[in-house]
């Protein structure tokens, strides 16, 4: 099943996680417009994952609804392309790539194997907004949504920080 799901213009609010037949499966809670944290709930207004920055880190923590660490995002150096890792606590390394101008992503296990595959689908002005499809036993979906928000988050203080400059 694929999920759709966004982030809002100034990352605060409640955005919704719709599947393929545009049914709500769950929302994100961005939960302030001066920070990246977000929580992640399911159809049955569930907590299941949250995710943010640690204070003074570049790295995106996201863990369960107990506070228990479930993986950590980090970016990687690659010219000419977009690299990301996500270590997950005992499941393993996956690594998030996508060409320099692509808003096409793959996540690939430590084999090398496609297990997940995501796009960015929204214009220039407007906030993100993502399509995923998760092909992987090992990672839940809504984890998933988690990385890709916190992909998302790490690539806008990174262009931040290049704009600054």
């Amino acid at each position: 099943m694929d999920f759709y799901f966004r982030d809002n213009f100034f990352n605060s609010g409640v955005t919704e996680i719709l599947d393929d037949q545009e049914k709500r499966i769950g929302y994100l809670d961005l939960k302030s417009s001066f920070g990246s944290a977000i929580d992640i709930y399911d159809v049955n207004d569930q907590l299941l994952y949250k995710g943010g920055f640690p204070f003074f880190s570049g790295k995106w923590e996201i863990s369960n609804p107990d506070g228990s660490l479930v993986g950590v995002l980090r970016s990687r150096f690659m010219l000419f392309a977009k690299k990301f890792t996500y270590e997950t606590i005992g499941r393993g390394s996956y690594d998030i790539t996508s060409p320099a101008f692509s808003k096409e992503y793959e996540v690939s296990d430590s084999s090398g194997a496609l297990v997940a595959n995501f796009e960015k689908v929204n214009g220039w002005f407007s906030s993100g907004a993502f399509t995923l499809r998760n092909q992987c036993a090992e990672l839940d979906s809504y984890e998933l949504v988690a990385v890709v928000m916190g992909m998302h988050a790490i690539q806008k203080r990174q262009d931040a920080s290049h704009a600054s400059h």
